[in-house]
């Protein structure tokens, strides 16, 4: 709205003065709209949003939590979050690798769409993220732990009021912060514990306005070291190879060709196997203790999340305050011989999902098909936020509530052939309720040169058996075809438009130590 000669007569004057009156009643007026939204009855509605609190796991598998399935893991605080909120079982991540993963749960937005196709990738400044939306409308923001999009810049981000990170992966033990651009500090302690810190002492300051912390936590990302206390929690418990490590008669060759690799199970383990590749039966032995301190590490997060509940329980926050808890992918310990994410195959792409606090039920369990891109309009949708536009995710807060008649029962699966970690083809697939198809693009347009995968996940939920080549389900093949390349072209991929980088095949090479 602007003031116009024709609704002001300014005619007394000379042009250049009545231009320069029109425009000082143009900037009055805005500013006393501006006023107006920020009087006592907008300041109120503000301060009656819930604080979020969003917590970030790295590399966390569902099963390695107590209220999701793990038989050793135990995990009561996160348990109690889930008692007091919804439990979803079937979620995924788009894309299993930690930097496209991310930038998917901040923008609502596929990998292609987003840009960050792998972890050396920045997120692109000027793109939407659910955080900028809630500081854009009066709440404090803060990103306190592992970015990791762009391996060598812990900078402060948009979006964020507050911002303490590290470089790349950071380390279990005396990780070196910069805090908010202001000072570089590296305070002695295990990486689970001081994270905490950071996240208490920044709530601790909290006072009038609504506020959304999301903590990025290392753990249980590689290489896994507990915290001394539980280094040996686990010791009696036996870990064996998965039986699906040894069918692999009906998977692509590339499944076998990574077996001695470092993502295959007769390689290194991320350094818990000094002598490689070992085909043993007995270096299961090494295989064991990379999973026992894989665990060791999930008790320091449930540890946290206590600490962190605690808090706003004492302050009297708890009641409005959205809690969700997730990972940014899964990860494979020895499914079909491989250790790692990145394939399309259960462990790797599931992802745990808790949420609780005002607009979600208690004890709920939430079967639908949700993902990481719809992890931004939830939250907004939460908060009674505006909505990020173009996005292709969806808020799951009707389905969380009972039903959602219009959920998705489909998604497409997407990851780029990486030269820094040459263990896995190009991906793209898709899964239904109960099917999953998976094609190896080859990169150049030429056909595809791995078999690909095709499984029954209703009556084979390991994935067992690939009934891709099996002329009794060749139908069921041509229809999930159809069906993939149909999302992608929803999605505006196209066989000419969705590049990617050439498949130069299975390698042997360890990745560069610096990126690990």
């Amino acid at each position: 709205m602007g003031f116009h000669s024709n609704i002001f007569n300014c005619g007394f004057l000379p042009e250049n003065l009545c231009a320069g009156f029109t425009r000082l009643l143009e900037i009055t007026t805005a500013t006393m709209i501006a006023m107006l939204l920020m009087s006592p009855s907008a300041d109120a509605d503000t301060a009656s949003r819930p604080n979020v609190l969003f917590i970030l796991c790295d590399d966390l598998r569902p099963d390695a939590v107590g209220c999701l399935g793990s038989k050793h893991v135990k995990t009561p605080h996160i348990d109690a979050v889930a008692a007091d909120g919804v439990c979803f079982t079937n979620s995924f991540c788009t894309t299993s690798l930690c930097s496209p993963s991310r930038a998917s749960i901040l923008t609502g937005l596929y990998a292609h769409a987003h840009g960050v196709r792998n972890n050396f990738t920045e997120l692109p400044a000027n793109l939407a993220t659910w955080p900028g939306r809630l500081q854009q409308e009066g709440y404090e923001t803060a990103y306190i732990g592992k970015w990791h999009m762009g391996e060598g810049n812990d900078s402060p981000r948009p979006g964020f009021d507050w911002f303490v990170s590290h470089k790349g992966q950071g380390k279990y033990f005396d990780t070196e912060w910069n805090v908010n651009g202001q000072r570089r500090e590296t305070p002695a302690g295990y990486y689970t514990t001081v994270v905490t810190d950071y996240c208490l002492d920044w709530l601790g300051q909290q006072q009038d306005k609504p506020w959304a912390l999301c903590l990025g936590h290392k753990a249980p990302h590689s290489f896994y070291f507990p915290e001394p206390k539980y280094e040996h929690a686990f010791d009696d418990v036996t870990v064996r190879y998965p039986a699906s490590a040894f069918a692999l008669e009906t998977q692509p060759d590339w499944i076998k060709q990574r077996l001695p690799t470092w993502h295959g199970i007769y390689g290194p383990l991320f350094d818990w196997r000094k002598k490689f590749p070992d085909r043993r039966p007995e270096a299961v032995t090494d295989f064991q203790r990379m999973v026992r301190a894989y665990w060791g590490t999930v008790l320091s997060v449930d540890d946290s999340v206590g600490r962190l509940v605690a808090f706003l329980k004492e302050t009297g926050q708890y009641d409005n305050t959205v809690i969700v808890f997730m990972g940014d992918n899964g990860l494979l310990e020895g499914e079909h011989g491989m250790v790692d994410k990145r394939t399309m195959h259960e462990p790797s792409i599931r992802v745990p999902l808790i949420a609780r606090g005002p607009g979600l039920p208690a004890g709920a369990t939430v079967a639908g098909q949700v993902l990481t891109e719809d992890i931004a309009p939830s939250i907004l949708d939460l908060c009674a936020a505006a909505p990020l536009a173009d996005i292709d995710g969806r808020s799951w807060r009707q389905l969380a509530a009972g039903d959602d008649p219009e959920w998705r029962t489909a998604w497409i699966y997407e990851y780029d052939y990486e030269k820094q970690f040459p263990y896995t083809p190009n991906i793209r697939g898709i899964r239904t309720d109960r099917w999953k198809f998976v094609r190896y693009p080859h990169g150049d347009g030429s056909p595809d040169r791995h078999t690909p995968e095709l499984y029954n996940l209703e009556e084979d939920p390991q994935e067992l058996t690939n009934l891709a080549e099996n002329p009794n389900f060749a139908q069921r093949r041509a229809e999930l075809e159809r069906q993939l390349a149909t999302e992608l072209a929803a999605l505006g991929l196209t066989p000419e438009s969705d590049t990617m980088p050439l498949d130069e095949g299975i390698k042997t090479e360890l990745p560069d130590e610096k990126i690990r």
